[in-house]
Parts: structure tokens; sequence; C-alpha cells
């Protein structure tokens, strides 16, 4: 039995072609009628579809008749982007093998390069694939010479395809699926001992989970563990998806499948724990490679109007319950109201949080200035995580700010490689590798993690004319001179502008965000003056003159110490006005100066 399953994975840069590639095999395999089938069958979501991006990963079962044999063929499908980079490692540990799907006209690219190495890691045998060969402008040859140069694999065996009229995909299974990935290792006579690589929540079995079953077997009403939770259930439900959900009675050692065991919170499991009978709990070697999934990227997340809280509330409970790396916490902003603190795995799980929440439940928020953690050292010794800029402690008590900095990898095509560097050098990037390899070049750079998270995305993108693509990981913390920035409105501080940001760039950015306000914060009949401080000292500033009324109209002849008394007395009131009157930034401004920042 173990001979005819094979474990496989896609892996690609966003956009290759995966889930198109996914639907040709499902087809070949006769998985799906054409009545049902449809394009990126796999992408439960309409936004994966919109895009183009695998955001959740899928698992299905395929048979597949080759010779006397009917093998099985478990296709796990990632997510591709660098976001999801510990999601695809461990769909990736409960494989044998990967196709590494390089696009024929775009070549090797930064999230290539990063699934192959995690890939490579993983011990997995890698088949190599040059996908929209029916394009015109394909270049097969150039890619291989890429894949070889870059990644070091070998030219051969290499498959080529086209996802879209299903050209080299029957090849492709029979004489690289099959033959070339090995099929699993295992007993099922051995204490159970499986990989968590997936979970959702089911209204009505409750927490899903997917799972890879290396050694043992599980049945229906097993007393089940798990290893880093420490958590112990009775299992209620087996399935697996082929690719529509169908129960069975057991999963064996090299099987691929879910199960439920009546799991309520989805963040009681931890995606790549290790499970296996009760039993055997304290006598198990986990599976490697498994680490508690944090959020990098923090953002606010406030109603667009005060009544919308709860509607904010609910839709983020919901949505939580089939992403478990979503954090929340409420919190208040004088300027923006009662909201909460949200944390992501990067800016596109940001992106895309923020997008669900306004399809599925028709919440529109007002999100701030996405920021980072910074790791800060206290006059004592101690050290605490600040993910909010209002939450620093004071000047006095700090020793030292630490930065999260990340291992920055590009791609460009050589023409574009000064004006890349020139962009890495402004990012206060610290270049640690250059090579080249014929028209394009890989550059790899220490570049602090908040000059990533707000525009980095869309410069490399557009000063190489969309060919550039990168990909990013967490390496370490660094101290470095970080500064609060306070933006003030006649003397009062507005929480939710407050930032975090380095000495050398304090200026130039304050500078942005007060004239921003300027332009957006409505007339009133008093001056209102805006200004971005350091502590008490004011590093930029602007004015917003008042409503003018014209006190001397009535006044048509006579002495001008008349028109002086007049202006004098108006002069007077708009003294007391400052000074009682309150000036109120709307939510809506608010949202157009985070998106013009």
């Amino acid at each position: 039995m173990l001979n005819l399953i094979r474990n496989f994975s896609i892996i690609a840069h966003v956009d290759h072609g995966k889930s198109t590639l996914a639907d040709r095999i499902l087809e070949a395999c006769r998985a799906v009628s054409p009545a049902k089938m449809k394009e990126q069958f796999l992408d439960k979501l309409e936004l994966e579809r919109e895009r183009g991006i695998t955001i959740k990963a899928q698992a299905v079962c395929l048979n597949y008749k080759y010779g006397c044999d009917t093998y099985i063929l478990n296709l796990i499908d990632t997510p591709g982007h660098v976001d999801f980079s510990y999601e695809v490692s461990r769909s990736l540990a409960a494989c044998e093998g990967a196709i590494l799907l390089v696009d024929a006209t775009q070549g090797v690219e930064a999230q290539t390069v990063a699934n192959a190495y995690l890939a490579i890691e993983n011990g997995l045998e890698i088949i190599p694939v040059i996908n929209k060969i029916d394009l015109p402008n394909a270049d097969p040859e150039r890619c291989l010479d890429e894949m070889s140069n870059i990644l070091g694999l070998p030219k051969d065996p290499h498959f080529l395809t086209s996802g879209k009229t299903g050209e080299g995909v029957i090849k492709l299974i029979e004489e690289g699926i099959i033959k070339l990935i090995p099929w699993p290792q295992g007993k099922n006579s051995g204490s159970l001992k499986a990989l968590v690589f997936d979970s959702w929540y089911d209204q009505y079995l409750g927490v899903v989970l997917q799972i890879r079953v290396f050694e043992g077997s599980i049945k229906t009403n097993d007393r089940i563990a798990f290893y880093h939770s420490q958590k112990i259930f009775d299992v209620t439900h087996l399935g697996v998806f082929d690719p529509f959900p169908r129960k069975i009675e057991v999963l064996s050692a090299g099987m691929v499948g879910h199960i439920a065991c009546g799991i309520k919170d989805i963040r009681e499991i931890k995606i790549g724990d290790t499970l296996c009978h009760a039993n055997d709990l304290h006598n198990l070697e986990p599976i490697s490679g498994f680490k508690e999934i944090k959020p990098k990227v923090f953002g606010g997340f406030y109603p667009g109007d005060e009544n919308d809280f709860e509607d904010l509330k609910r839709a983020l409970e919901k949505l939580s319950l089939n992403d478990s790396a979503i954090t929340y916490q409420p919190e208040s902003s004088l300027a923006l109201g009662i909201g909460f603190r949200c944390g992501f795995l990067g800016l596109l799980h940001m992106e895309i949080v923020k997008e669900r929440l306004n399809r599925e439940f028709g919440v529109d928020p007002v999100v701030t200035t996405p920021n980072v953690s910074y790791l800060v050292t206290l006059t004592n010794g101690e050290q605490i995580v600040v993910e909010n800029p209002g939450l620093l402690p004071d000047p006095s008590k700090i020793r030292e700010i630490l930065e999260p900095v990340c291992v920055v990898t590009i791609h460009t095509p050589i023409d574009y490689l000064g004006q890349m560097l020139e962009i890495c050098e402004k990012k206060r990037g610290i270049q640690k590798k250059l090579q080249v390899y014929g028209s394009k070049a890989v550059l790899e750079y220490e570049i602090p993690m908040s000059e990533i998270v707000v525009d980095f995305h869309d410069k490399v993108k557009a000063c190489s004319k969309g060919y550039a693509s990168f990909d990013y990981e967490f390496s370490h913390y660094k101290p470095d001179d970080i500064v609060k920035v306070d933006i003030r409105i006649n003397g009062k501080s507005i929480d939710a502008l407050s930032f975090l940001i380095h000495r050398s760039k304090a200026y130039e950015f304050s500078r942005n965000v007060v004239e921003k306000l300027r332009t957006h914060i409505e007339r009133e009949l008093f001056e209102i003056n805006i200004q971005a401080c350091i502590g008490s000292r004011v590093i930029a500033s602007s004015k917003v003159p008042p409503l003018r009324k014209n006190v001397t109209a009535k006044c048509y002849g006579g002495d001008i110490t008349r028109k002086k008394k007049l202006l004098e007395r108006q002069k007077e009131g708009k003294k007391r006005m400052k000074m009682l009157g309150s000036v109120e930034v709307k939510p809506e401004v608010f949202l157009k100066i985070v998106k013009e920042i």
C-alpha cells in the first residue's frame, strides 16, 4: 500500500500558474466532473480567485491509474506569498517531493528561491517544471539556466507544461510524480506520530485539522494528544478530500487527511504540532521544525462609525476562527474612539483580513498606519515588547530600543540594478551579497522591518516596471536610535498618529504628516497649530489659518481708531475660542492621511 502513495506539493512564486496546474492534475485524475469543474478549483475564497494567489492551503487525495496499479496522489497546495512561509514549511514537511514551478516568461523569482530552499531543508525530491510554455515569449532554456545557477539544481530531469492547455501534465504525473518522488516510509503497527499542517473552523465539526500520518494509525474515538500544547481530545471524525469531503474509518501511515475532535477554539491547536496517542505523550520524539507563529506587523482597526463597534468585534471573532495567526485586543484612541489593535503575519495578511471583513461581514474598518514590534530594554534590565507607540515607557526608564531586522532577497533584471541599490540604501539597508546571472541580478540586504512594511514593495515594483521581486525573512533585533514622534493639534496629542521611527528619518516623515494634516483639517474661526514633537522639542510645524469675518465692513468713515478697536476685539475673541474650542479630526480625514503618508 505504501509504495502506491505519493505525497507532493507545488511550490512557486505568486502568479506562476500553481493553481492552474493543480486544476489540470485534477482533470487528469478525473477527480472532478466537467460540470463541477471551475478555474482555480482548490482556491475556495473569492478573494483568492480575483488576486490569483493562494491564501489558505488545501490538500486533496487523488487516484491515478498507471499500468496495473492505482496510485494515491496526495497534492498539498500551499500559499505562495512570503507572509505565509511558516505554513509552506509545515506543508512541505508533510511531503516527500515538491514540484518547483517556474513561469517560462518570468524565470526564477524571489519566492521561487525561498520556497525551493524550504523544500531542500525538508529533504524533498525536487522536480523542476517550466510552466506557460504555450506563451509566445516563453524561454525555457533561460529558466533552466537560472534554476541551475541560482538554485544549484540539475537541468535534467525537467518537465515542460502548460497549465492553460494541459500540455505535458500526463508526462509530469507518470514520469515525474510517480517515478521520481519516493513513497512514504512508516509502519501501521507502530505508535502514532502525525503532523498538523493546517486547521480551520467548521460550524458543525468544530476545529478541523489537516494532518499527515508518519507512523501508526488513527481511528474514530481514539484518545489523542498534542505534544507542544499538551492538550488531549477524543477523535470524533476522520476524512479525506477527493476533492470533496469523504468520511473514512482509519488514517494510516503515509496518508494525508483531516480529523475533528470537538475543539471549539482554533487557538488551542498550533500549526506544526505533533499528534500522538494520549498514552505515548511522554515517550514521543516530536517532528522537528515547530515554532510559535507570532505576528510581525500591527495596525489599529477602528469602526468607520462608533455605532459599528459591535459589528467589527463580531466580524473579527468569526474571522479569527479560521485564521489563528490574527491577534486582536481592544484599544481606544482620542481621534478614532474604541477599536482593536490587531497583529498580522505581514502586510499582505493585513490587507487580506481588511478585505475579508468588508466582503464577508460588511464591515469597512478604518486602518491606521502599520507598524512593527520593538524590543525595549528598561534601565532595570527588564525587556518588554512594544507593539503600540502609545505604550512606549517614559524615556527616563529606557536603556535602549531594539528594532527588528530582516534579510531581504531581491531578484531584478540587470537594467534596474542601480535603482534597486539606491532604494535599499535609502531604506538603511546593509548589503550582504550581490550576484549576477546573465541578465538577472540577485541582491541580499539587511533592512529594518519598519522600512519594509510601509512602501518598500511599491517602490521595488515601480522602479523595475513590475519585473523585480523580493522576499524577506526576520533575522534578529538590533539596537538603534529609535525615537517616538507625537503629533499635536493646538497642544493636544493625537495618539492614533504617534509613531516610532529612526531619528535620521524623523524630520522628513514628520514634515510629511504635518503637511497632510494641514491640507485635510477643516478651517475654524481660530488658528490651528499642528506640531510634530520628539519629547518637548518641536521638529515640524504648520498652521491652518482661521476663517475671517470682515468686522470693519460696517465702518464707512470716521477715525481709523474705530476700525482698530473692532480688529483688537476680534483678535481677543479668537484667542478665547482657541483656548476653549476643540479641533476634531474626523475618521474619514484620518483615513485619507493614513493612505497618503
